[in-house]
Protein backbone atom coordinates (compact mmCIF):
# COMPACT_ATOMS: atom_id res chain seq x y z
CA UNK A 1 0.00 0.00 0.00
CA UNK A 2 0.62 3.91 -0.61
CA UNK A 3 3.07 4.87 2.27
CA UNK A 4 4.03 1.41 3.58
CA UNK A 5 7.45 1.29 4.50
CA UNK A 6 9.37 -1.61 3.26
CA UNK A 7 11.92 -3.61 5.46
CA UNK A 8 15.35 -2.24 5.33
CA UNK A 9 18.04 -4.21 4.46
CA UNK A 10 21.51 -5.10 5.73
CA UNK A 11 22.75 -2.58 2.92
CA UNK A 12 20.43 0.24 4.73
CA UNK A 13 22.16 0.07 7.75
CA UNK A 14 25.62 1.26 6.31
CA UNK A 15 27.20 -1.71 5.31
CA UNK A 16 30.45 -2.76 4.71
CA UNK A 17 30.73 -3.27 8.60
CA UNK A 18 33.81 -0.53 9.10
CA UNK A 19 35.50 1.49 11.69
CA UNK A 20 34.54 4.67 10.52
CA UNK A 21 30.97 3.58 9.79
CA UNK A 22 30.59 2.22 13.42
CA UNK A 23 32.32 5.16 15.33
CA UNK A 24 29.97 7.73 13.16
CA UNK A 25 26.84 5.70 12.57
CA UNK A 26 27.05 2.76 15.38
CA UNK A 27 25.15 3.34 18.78
CA UNK A 28 25.95 3.82 22.20
CA UNK A 29 26.98 0.08 22.65
CA UNK A 30 28.77 0.26 19.48
CA UNK A 31 30.60 3.30 20.19
CA UNK A 32 31.15 2.67 23.78
CA UNK A 33 33.21 -0.79 22.28
CA UNK A 34 35.82 1.89 21.65
CA UNK A 35 36.73 2.15 25.53
CA UNK A 36 35.20 -1.34 26.41
CA UNK A 37 35.77 -4.06 24.02
CA UNK A 38 33.48 -6.36 23.51
CA UNK A 39 30.33 -4.43 24.86
CA UNK A 40 28.41 -4.00 21.95
CA UNK A 41 28.58 -7.82 21.33
CA UNK A 42 27.93 -8.38 24.71
CA UNK A 43 24.40 -5.73 24.35
CA UNK A 44 23.65 -7.62 21.62
CA UNK A 45 23.48 -11.02 23.17
CA UNK A 46 27.26 -12.65 21.93
CA UNK A 47 28.27 -12.85 25.39
CA UNK A 48 31.17 -15.28 25.08
CA UNK A 49 32.63 -13.58 22.05
CA UNK A 50 32.20 -9.96 23.81
CA UNK A 51 34.18 -11.27 26.64
CA UNK A 52 36.68 -12.62 24.54
CA UNK A 53 37.05 -9.38 23.19
CA UNK A 54 37.31 -7.48 26.75
CA UNK A 55 39.86 -10.03 28.31
CA UNK A 56 42.34 -9.67 25.73
CA UNK A 57 41.67 -5.64 26.59
CA UNK A 58 42.23 -6.62 30.16
CA UNK A 59 45.13 -8.93 29.45
CA UNK A 60 47.10 -5.64 26.91
CA UNK A 61 46.39 -3.06 29.87
CA UNK A 62 47.60 -5.39 32.43
CA UNK A 63 50.85 -6.35 30.23
CA UNK A 64 51.37 -2.47 29.53
CA UNK A 65 51.43 -1.93 33.00
CA UNK A 66 53.53 -3.88 34.24
CA UNK A 67 55.86 -4.67 31.71
CA UNK A 68 55.06 -2.27 28.67
CA UNK A 69 55.33 1.12 29.83
CA UNK A 70 58.72 0.47 30.88
CA UNK A 71 59.81 -0.92 27.82
CA UNK A 72 59.26 1.76 25.91
CA UNK A 73 60.31 4.30 27.91
CA UNK A 74 63.76 2.50 27.94
CA UNK A 75 63.57 2.00 24.09
CA UNK A 76 64.81 6.05 23.76
CA UNK A 77 68.06 5.71 25.64
CA UNK A 78 68.45 1.91 25.05
CA UNK A 79 69.82 1.44 29.13
CA UNK A 80 71.89 3.83 30.47
CA UNK A 81 73.37 2.23 33.60
CA UNK A 82 76.64 -0.23 32.80
CA UNK A 83 77.93 -3.08 35.06
CA UNK A 84 79.61 -2.42 38.28
CA UNK A 85 82.27 -3.81 40.33
CA UNK A 86 81.42 -3.69 43.80
CA UNK A 87 82.98 -4.62 47.19
CA UNK A 88 81.50 -7.38 49.49
CA UNK A 89 83.09 -6.63 53.07
CA UNK A 90 81.75 -9.97 54.16
CA UNK A 91 83.12 -12.26 51.69
CA UNK A 92 86.04 -9.70 50.77
CA UNK A 93 85.70 -10.25 46.91
CA UNK A 94 84.21 -8.32 44.35
CA UNK A 95 81.19 -8.78 42.80
CA UNK A 96 79.30 -7.98 39.85
CA UNK A 97 76.02 -6.00 39.45
CA UNK A 98 74.46 -6.34 36.02
CA UNK A 99 73.39 -3.19 34.76
CA UNK A 100 70.87 -2.57 31.28
CA UNK A 101 71.06 -4.90 28.49
CA UNK A 102 70.11 -2.62 25.72
CA UNK A 103 69.93 -6.05 23.40
CA UNK A 104 67.12 -6.90 25.64
CA UNK A 105 65.76 -3.66 25.54
CA UNK A 106 65.67 -2.67 22.10
CA UNK A 107 63.75 -6.86 21.90
CA UNK A 108 61.27 -6.10 24.64
CA UNK A 109 60.65 -2.47 23.31
CA UNK A 110 59.94 -4.39 19.94
CA UNK A 111 57.79 -7.25 20.72
CA UNK A 112 55.73 -4.30 22.69
CA UNK A 113 55.29 -2.34 19.77
CA UNK A 114 54.46 -5.78 18.04
CA UNK A 115 51.83 -6.66 20.57
CA UNK A 116 50.43 -3.05 20.37
CA UNK A 117 49.54 -3.10 16.86
CA UNK A 118 48.20 -6.90 17.39
CA UNK A 119 45.67 -5.34 19.83
CA UNK A 120 45.44 -2.41 17.39
CA UNK A 121 43.64 -5.22 15.00
CA UNK A 122 42.12 -6.42 17.45
CA UNK A 123 40.45 -3.65 18.58
CA UNK A 124 38.94 -3.16 15.13
CA UNK A 125 37.68 -6.28 14.49
CA UNK A 126 35.94 -5.81 18.38
CA UNK A 127 34.67 -2.43 16.72
CA UNK A 128 33.77 -3.89 13.80
CA UNK A 129 31.86 -7.19 15.01
CA UNK A 130 29.65 -4.95 17.75
CA UNK A 131 28.57 -2.70 14.43
CA UNK A 132 27.86 -5.66 12.21
CA UNK A 133 25.56 -7.29 15.74
CA UNK A 134 24.07 -4.29 16.27
CA UNK A 135 22.91 -3.51 11.92
CA UNK A 136 21.20 -7.63 12.35
CA UNK A 137 19.44 -6.52 14.89
CA UNK A 138 17.89 -3.45 14.22
CA UNK A 139 16.72 -5.33 10.67
CA UNK A 140 15.40 -8.46 12.40
CA UNK A 141 18.05 -11.23 11.38
CA UNK A 142 19.22 -13.51 13.90
CA UNK A 143 22.85 -12.60 15.38
CA UNK A 144 25.17 -15.63 15.46
CA UNK A 145 26.08 -16.76 18.95
CA UNK A 146 29.77 -18.46 19.80
CA UNK A 147 28.54 -21.87 18.46
CA UNK A 148 27.62 -19.99 15.38
CA UNK A 149 30.87 -18.14 14.66
CA UNK A 150 33.07 -21.22 15.26
CA UNK A 151 30.67 -22.95 12.83
CA UNK A 152 31.42 -20.10 10.48
CA UNK A 153 35.20 -20.73 10.79
CA UNK A 154 34.42 -24.15 9.09
CA UNK A 155 32.19 -22.76 6.51
CA UNK A 156 32.02 -19.74 4.95
CA UNK A 157 35.25 -17.98 6.87
CA UNK A 158 37.15 -21.62 6.27
CA UNK A 159 39.69 -19.60 4.81
CA UNK A 160 40.56 -17.57 8.01
CA UNK A 161 41.05 -20.70 10.00
CA UNK A 162 43.75 -22.35 7.05
CA UNK A 163 45.40 -18.95 6.88
CA UNK A 164 45.63 -18.49 10.52
CA UNK A 165 48.50 -20.27 11.17
CA UNK A 166 50.88 -19.88 8.39
CA UNK A 167 50.20 -15.98 9.15
CA UNK A 168 50.73 -16.72 12.59
CA UNK A 169 54.30 -18.44 11.67
CA UNK A 170 54.77 -15.15 9.21
CA UNK A 171 54.62 -12.90 11.82
CA UNK A 172 56.82 -14.43 14.79
CA UNK A 173 59.25 -16.04 13.12
CA UNK A 174 59.85 -13.41 9.94
CA UNK A 175 58.16 -10.23 10.52
CA UNK A 176 59.37 -9.30 14.31
CA UNK A 177 62.55 -10.83 13.51
CA UNK A 178 63.48 -8.04 10.87
CA UNK A 179 61.66 -5.27 13.07
CA UNK A 180 63.79 -6.36 15.54
CA UNK A 181 67.01 -6.54 13.04
CA UNK A 182 66.00 -2.89 11.16
CA UNK A 183 66.60 -0.61 14.18
CA UNK A 184 69.98 -2.33 15.03
CA UNK A 185 71.24 -0.50 12.18
CA UNK A 186 70.62 2.62 13.74
CA UNK A 187 73.09 1.33 16.77
CA UNK A 188 76.33 0.98 17.46
CA UNK A 189 75.88 -2.58 18.68
CA UNK A 190 79.20 -3.87 17.55
CA UNK A 191 82.48 -5.13 19.25
CA UNK A 192 83.52 -2.17 17.94
CA UNK A 193 84.71 -0.21 21.13
CA UNK A 194 83.41 -2.46 22.89
CA UNK A 195 79.66 -2.01 22.31
CA UNK A 196 77.76 -5.47 22.67
CA UNK A 197 76.03 -4.58 26.07
CA UNK A 198 75.78 -1.39 26.37
CA UNK A 199 74.60 0.70 22.88
CA UNK A 200 73.23 3.77 21.87
CA UNK A 201 71.26 5.00 18.88
CA UNK A 202 73.69 6.78 16.22
CA UNK A 203 71.23 7.10 13.39
CA UNK A 204 72.23 7.01 9.60
CA UNK A 205 76.21 6.98 10.59
CA UNK A 206 76.33 3.24 9.85
CA UNK A 207 74.58 3.82 6.50
CA UNK A 208 76.66 6.26 5.84
CA UNK A 209 79.84 4.01 6.81
CA UNK A 210 78.88 0.52 4.84
CA UNK A 211 78.08 3.12 1.69
CA UNK A 212 81.54 5.00 1.60
CA UNK A 213 80.53 8.25 2.86
CA UNK A 214 82.67 7.34 5.99
CA UNK A 215 85.03 4.79 7.72
CA UNK A 216 87.05 1.85 5.96
CA UNK A 217 84.07 -0.45 5.05
CA UNK A 218 82.63 1.78 1.72
CA UNK A 219 84.92 0.11 -0.64
CA UNK A 220 84.31 -3.02 0.86
CA UNK A 221 80.41 -3.29 0.28
CA UNK A 222 80.81 -1.79 -3.55
CA UNK A 223 83.33 -4.60 -4.69
CA UNK A 224 81.35 -7.36 -2.48
CA UNK A 225 77.54 -5.62 -4.41
CA UNK A 226 79.42 -5.67 -7.43
CA UNK A 227 80.66 -9.16 -7.60
CA UNK A 228 77.01 -10.48 -6.24
CA UNK A 229 75.37 -9.49 -9.09
CA UNK A 230 77.89 -10.60 -11.55
CA UNK A 231 77.70 -13.79 -9.79
CA UNK A 232 73.86 -14.01 -9.72
CA UNK A 233 73.86 -13.20 -13.29
CA UNK A 234 76.34 -16.10 -14.69
CA UNK A 235 74.50 -18.03 -12.19
CA UNK A 236 71.65 -17.74 -13.43
CA UNK A 237 71.64 -17.30 -17.52
CA UNK A 238 74.23 -20.24 -17.70
CA UNK A 239 72.03 -22.28 -15.34
CA UNK A 240 69.19 -21.49 -17.21
CA UNK A 241 70.57 -21.52 -20.71
CA UNK A 242 72.27 -24.83 -20.44
CA UNK A 243 69.39 -26.52 -19.25
CA UNK A 244 67.31 -25.70 -21.98
CA UNK A 245 69.58 -26.35 -24.50
CA UNK A 246 69.93 -29.91 -22.84
CA UNK A 247 65.81 -30.19 -22.35
CA UNK A 248 65.75 -29.43 -25.93
CA UNK A 249 68.41 -31.84 -27.44
CA UNK A 250 67.02 -34.70 -25.30
CA UNK A 251 63.40 -33.78 -25.88
CA UNK A 252 63.55 -34.01 -29.75
CA UNK A 253 62.44 -36.55 -31.80
CA UNK A 254 65.32 -38.12 -32.99
CA UNK A 255 67.04 -38.70 -29.60
CA UNK A 256 66.89 -42.32 -28.11
CA UNK A 257 66.84 -43.41 -24.88
CA UNK A 258 64.97 -39.92 -23.26
CA UNK A 259 64.39 -41.77 -19.74
CA UNK A 260 68.42 -42.95 -20.02
CA UNK A 261 69.88 -39.63 -20.34
CA UNK A 262 67.30 -37.53 -17.99
CA UNK A 263 67.90 -39.96 -15.02
CA UNK A 264 72.18 -39.13 -15.62
CA UNK A 265 71.63 -35.89 -14.99
CA UNK A 266 69.04 -36.03 -12.18
CA UNK A 267 70.95 -38.03 -10.43
CA UNK A 268 73.09 -35.12 -8.93
CA UNK A 269 69.56 -33.53 -7.66
CA UNK A 270 69.21 -37.03 -5.48
CA UNK A 271 72.44 -36.30 -4.00
CA UNK A 272 72.35 -33.67 -0.89
CA UNK A 273 73.78 -30.20 -2.44
CA UNK A 274 75.72 -29.76 0.46
CA UNK A 275 77.57 -33.06 0.04
CA UNK A 276 78.07 -32.30 -3.18
CA UNK A 277 79.64 -28.99 -2.33
CA UNK A 278 82.13 -30.47 -0.14
CA UNK A 279 83.12 -32.39 -2.22
CA UNK A 280 83.94 -31.15 -4.77
CA UNK A 281 85.47 -28.53 -2.33
CA UNK A 282 88.13 -31.21 -1.24
CA UNK A 283 88.66 -32.63 -5.22
CA UNK A 284 89.73 -29.24 -6.18
CA UNK A 285 92.29 -28.66 -3.00
CA UNK A 286 95.99 -28.24 -3.78
CA UNK A 287 96.47 -31.47 -2.97
CA UNK A 288 92.94 -32.30 -4.06
CA UNK A 289 92.19 -35.38 -6.74
CA UNK A 290 91.72 -33.43 -9.50
CA UNK A 291 95.23 -31.47 -8.82
CA UNK A 292 97.32 -35.03 -8.35
CA UNK A 293 95.02 -36.25 -11.15
CA UNK A 294 96.68 -33.65 -14.07
CA UNK A 295 100.30 -33.75 -11.97
CA UNK A 296 100.72 -38.14 -12.61
CA UNK A 297 99.06 -36.99 -16.11
CA UNK A 298 101.70 -34.79 -16.90
CA UNK A 299 99.32 -32.04 -17.94
CA UNK A 300 100.30 -29.21 -15.73
CA UNK A 301 103.64 -28.77 -13.94
CA UNK A 302 102.28 -26.79 -10.78
CA UNK A 303 98.41 -27.65 -9.14
CA UNK A 304 96.13 -24.98 -10.17
CA UNK A 305 95.04 -22.49 -7.68
CA UNK A 306 91.32 -23.34 -7.40
CA UNK A 307 90.47 -21.81 -4.05
CA UNK A 308 93.91 -19.14 -4.10
CA UNK A 309 93.79 -17.26 -6.84
CA UNK A 310 90.56 -15.07 -7.35
CA UNK A 311 89.79 -15.47 -11.09
CA UNK A 312 89.72 -18.91 -10.89
CA UNK A 313 88.18 -19.29 -7.92
CA UNK A 314 85.35 -17.09 -8.89
CA UNK A 315 85.02 -19.30 -12.45
CA UNK A 316 85.15 -22.44 -10.31
CA UNK A 317 82.06 -21.64 -7.91
CA UNK A 318 80.12 -20.70 -11.01
CA UNK A 319 80.82 -23.85 -13.06
CA UNK A 320 80.21 -26.30 -10.09
CA UNK A 321 77.11 -23.93 -8.97
CA UNK A 322 76.07 -24.84 -12.92
CA UNK A 323 76.63 -28.63 -12.13
CA UNK A 324 73.95 -28.41 -9.38
CA UNK A 325 71.75 -26.39 -11.24
CA UNK A 326 70.96 -27.42 -14.74
CA UNK A 327 69.91 -30.66 -14.05
CA UNK A 328 66.51 -27.90 -12.50
CA UNK A 329 66.08 -25.95 -15.43
CA UNK A 330 66.30 -29.19 -17.63
CA UNK A 331 63.47 -30.87 -15.88
CA UNK A 332 61.34 -27.53 -15.77
CA UNK A 333 61.84 -27.20 -19.41
CA UNK A 334 61.34 -30.37 -20.69
CA UNK A 335 57.73 -29.86 -18.97
CA UNK A 336 57.50 -26.57 -21.01
CA UNK A 337 58.38 -28.53 -23.96
CA UNK A 338 56.07 -31.34 -23.59
CA UNK A 339 52.93 -28.68 -23.57
CA UNK A 340 53.91 -26.36 -26.53
CA UNK A 341 51.23 -27.38 -29.18
CA UNK A 342 52.44 -29.28 -31.63
CA UNK A 343 49.98 -27.16 -34.12
CA UNK A 344 52.45 -24.23 -34.02
CA UNK A 345 55.14 -26.52 -35.21
CA UNK A 346 53.23 -27.82 -38.19
CA UNK A 347 51.85 -24.41 -39.12
CA UNK A 348 55.55 -22.88 -38.70
CA UNK A 349 56.70 -26.15 -40.91
CA UNK A 350 54.09 -25.35 -43.57
CA UNK A 351 55.08 -21.99 -43.73
CA UNK A 352 58.63 -22.87 -44.79
CA UNK A 353 59.90 -22.06 -41.16
CA UNK A 354 63.41 -23.68 -40.24
CA UNK A 355 64.89 -24.57 -37.18
CA UNK A 356 66.19 -22.09 -36.02
CA UNK A 357 63.46 -19.45 -36.94
CA UNK A 358 60.94 -22.26 -35.09
CA UNK A 359 63.00 -21.69 -31.91
CA UNK A 360 63.24 -17.96 -31.79
CA UNK A 361 59.84 -17.52 -33.02
CA UNK A 362 57.98 -20.16 -31.38
CA UNK A 363 59.96 -22.61 -28.53
CA UNK A 364 62.11 -19.65 -27.05
CA UNK A 365 59.29 -17.16 -26.47
CA UNK A 366 56.84 -20.24 -24.87
CA UNK A 367 59.50 -20.87 -22.47
CA UNK A 368 60.27 -17.64 -21.58
CA UNK A 369 56.60 -16.75 -20.89
CA UNK A 370 56.16 -19.60 -18.60
CA UNK A 371 59.68 -19.46 -16.79
CA UNK A 372 60.46 -15.44 -16.83
CA UNK A 373 58.76 -15.40 -12.90
CA UNK A 374 61.17 -18.52 -11.83
CA UNK A 375 64.02 -17.18 -13.73
CA UNK A 376 63.69 -13.95 -11.47
CA UNK A 377 63.22 -16.01 -8.67
CA UNK A 378 66.66 -17.42 -9.15
CA UNK A 379 68.28 -14.62 -9.34
CA UNK A 380 67.38 -13.27 -6.21
CA UNK A 381 67.94 -16.59 -4.66
CA UNK A 382 71.36 -16.67 -6.02
CA UNK A 383 71.99 -13.25 -4.57
CA UNK A 384 71.45 -14.79 -1.30
CA UNK A 385 73.30 -18.17 -2.40
CA UNK A 386 74.60 -18.68 0.82
CA UNK A 387 75.46 -22.50 0.45
CA UNK A 388 77.16 -22.77 -2.77
CA UNK A 389 80.26 -19.96 -1.92
CA UNK A 390 80.40 -20.60 1.56
CA UNK A 391 80.44 -24.34 1.49
CA UNK A 392 83.09 -24.21 -2.19
CA UNK A 393 85.48 -21.11 -1.06
CA UNK A 394 84.22 -20.05 2.42
CA UNK A 395 84.25 -16.07 0.50
CA UNK A 396 88.32 -16.75 0.04
CA UNK A 397 90.94 -15.34 -1.73
CA UNK A 398 92.37 -11.99 -1.14
CA UNK A 399 90.59 -10.05 1.49
CA UNK A 400 88.43 -7.53 0.41
CA UNK A 401 89.36 -5.07 3.56
CA UNK A 402 89.56 -6.32 6.46
CA UNK A 403 86.02 -8.26 6.50
CA UNK A 404 85.57 -10.11 3.39
CA UNK A 405 86.83 -12.30 0.46
CA UNK A 406 86.97 -12.09 -3.54
CA UNK A 407 84.19 -14.45 -3.54
CA UNK A 408 81.88 -13.50 -0.90
CA UNK A 409 78.77 -12.45 -1.28
CA UNK A 410 76.30 -9.97 0.41
CA UNK A 411 74.80 -12.63 2.41
CA UNK A 412 78.31 -14.38 3.00
CA UNK A 413 80.01 -10.97 4.23
CA UNK A 414 76.80 -10.69 6.27
CA UNK A 415 77.15 -13.70 7.95
CA UNK A 416 81.35 -13.06 8.62
CA UNK A 417 80.12 -9.76 9.97
CA UNK A 418 77.70 -11.02 12.61
CA UNK A 419 79.44 -14.19 13.56
CA UNK A 420 82.88 -13.74 12.83
CA UNK A 421 83.56 -10.07 13.63
CA UNK A 422 80.58 -9.27 15.78
CA UNK A 423 79.17 -6.30 14.00
CA UNK A 424 75.80 -6.86 14.22
CA UNK A 425 75.09 -3.39 13.29
CA UNK A 426 76.57 -3.10 10.12
CA UNK A 427 75.49 -6.74 9.79
CA UNK A 428 71.57 -5.07 10.03
CA UNK A 429 72.47 -2.42 7.39
CA UNK A 430 73.96 -4.61 4.89
CA UNK A 431 70.66 -6.98 5.30
CA UNK A 432 68.75 -3.88 4.24
CA UNK A 433 70.54 -2.90 1.96
CA UNK A 434 70.42 -6.36 0.55
CA UNK A 435 66.38 -6.43 0.69
CA UNK A 436 66.25 -2.60 -0.96
CA UNK A 437 68.90 -4.30 -4.16
CA UNK A 438 66.59 -7.61 -4.38
CA UNK A 439 63.15 -5.34 -4.15
CA UNK A 440 64.35 -3.14 -7.30
CA UNK A 441 65.74 -5.76 -9.59
CA UNK A 442 62.87 -8.30 -8.68
CA UNK A 443 59.81 -5.71 -9.51
CA UNK A 444 61.51 -3.96 -11.86
CA UNK A 445 62.47 -7.37 -14.41
CA UNK A 446 59.36 -8.62 -13.22
CA UNK A 447 57.19 -5.76 -14.30
CA UNK A 448 59.00 -6.53 -18.10
CA UNK A 449 57.99 -9.98 -18.43
CA UNK A 450 55.58 -11.34 -21.20
CA UNK A 451 53.61 -13.36 -18.04
CA UNK A 452 52.83 -9.94 -16.69
CA UNK A 453 52.48 -7.84 -19.60
CA UNK A 454 50.16 -10.58 -21.30
CA UNK A 455 48.82 -13.04 -18.53
CA UNK A 456 46.97 -14.72 -21.46
CA UNK A 457 49.47 -14.48 -24.11
CA UNK A 458 49.51 -18.12 -24.62
CA UNK A 459 46.44 -19.52 -23.54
Amino acid sequence: MKGEKKPKKVSDFATPYTVTNAITKGGVFTKLSMLVMGLGNIAHKQVIKGLLFLAIEVAYILFMVKYGVKCLAMLPSLGTVEQQEVFNEKTQVYEYILGDQSVLILLYGVATIGITLAFFFMWREALKSAYMAECLTKQGHKVNNFKGDCKDLLDKNLHKSLLFLPVAGILIFTILPLLFMIPMAFTDYSDINNKLVLFDWVGLDNFKTVLGMGGKLGNTFWSVLGWTLIWAFFATFLNFFFGMILAIVINRKGTRLKGFWRTCFVISIAVPQFVSLLVMRQMLQRQGAVNNLLLELGWIDNPLPFWTNTTWARVSVILINCWVGIPYSMLQVTGILQNVPAELYEAAKIDGANPVQIFFKITLPYIMFIMGPYIITQFTGNINNFNVIYLLSAGNPTPVGSTAGKTDLLVTWLYKLTIDFQYYNLGAVIGILTFVVLSIVALVTYRNTASYKDEEGFQ
